[in-house]
């Protein structure tokens, strides 16, 4: 039986109720945070906090998370998930249950904390090889995609137009940029120079994104953080995706043109290699 964390407990998952009044619920006025562990070793934890705080802070909710990083490995425990390859822990803090009003509560109220845990099963390293199928989608998102709020509605829009077009991932494009994925980072490579859209408020700073431009140093990989013209990444000699649960996730089809040669590059696999060896090290206690 799953065990979840609820505003400090710890009890199956079946035992887990939130009020109908929670502002999560009602107007998608909380935010969310997703955590990798290997082998129940939680990856940039101090990274995935710092994003928790800046969304905190946003929302002007007041929550102090600095205790958080015990409950996601008691949650890991309690679950049985100090062993799996990978794992992961999702945390959502609302702004709390109150009378329905636009603005804030007049008295503030408690905020809601949730966390579960689950483990994930990455594809098969020969599924991995063929590559991925994307499709393009207009980005009809909110302008403050760097807080990454539970409103995911254009998300979910997004994603369930690429499963309807047999694709695996989405490329969000505005005026003409290809900007990122529906859940994760998107990147093009030209030849060895790994490009991906800069950080603002455009997109979410993803954690694995941070991970893979260091990455990029070590192996030689020169980069730039840069706007992506749609008919540029066409052009492409590879692409991939990027995000906690999607890792290095090479895309080999756009809207169904080929990117480069349509198979798996060298930079994205050289890429995917070194984020396996961090994750190890990561697994090891390093």
């Amino acid at each position: 039986m799953a065990r979840v964390y609820l505003n400090g407990r710890f009890l199956p998952r079946e035992e887990a109720f939130l009020s109908v009044d929670d502002r999560g619920f009602l107007f998608g006025d909380g935010i969310y945070e997703v955590t990798a562990a290997y082998r129940g070793r939680l990856m940039r934890w101090p990274r995935h906090l710092a994003r928790v705080e800046k969304g905190l802070k946003a929302l002007r909710i007041d929550y102090d998370p600095s205790e958080l990083e015990a409950v996601h490995y008691q949650l890991l425990r309690e679950n049985g998930l100090e062993g799996a390859p990978v794992s992961y822990v999702y945390l959502q803090i609302t702004r709390g249950a109150a009378p329905r009003t636009h603005q804030f509560p007049s008295t503030p109220v408690p905020p809601t904390v949730y966390l579960f845990a689950g483990e994930y099963q990455r594809p098969p390293r020969e599924r991995w090889e063929q590559g991925f199928r994307a499709v393009t989608v207009p980005d009809q998102r909110w302008a403050r995609v760097d807080i990454k709020t539970v409103q995911l509605l254009p998300n979910v829009l997004a994603k369930q137009a690429a499963v309807d077009r047999g694709a695996d991932e989405v490329i969000f494009v505005k005026d003409g940029l290809a900007i990122e994925g529906a859940l994760n980072n998107f990147f093009v490579v030209f030849g060895r120079t790994v490009v991906t859209h800069p950080c603002s408020n455009q997109i979410l700073a993803g954690i694995t994104r941070e991970v893979v431009l260091e990455l990029c140093g070590r192996l030689g990989f020169p980069v730039e953080e840069r706007p992506i013209p749609v008919e540029e990444m066409f052009q492409a000699d590879e692409a991939f995706h990027t995000g906690t649960l999607t890792e290095v996730k090479p895309c080999v089809e756009v809207d169904g043109r080929p990117i480069g040669t349509g198979k798996v590059g060298p930079v994205t696999r050289a890429l995917f290699d070194a984020f396996l060896e961090e994750a190890e090290g990561v697994a090891r206690g390093g």
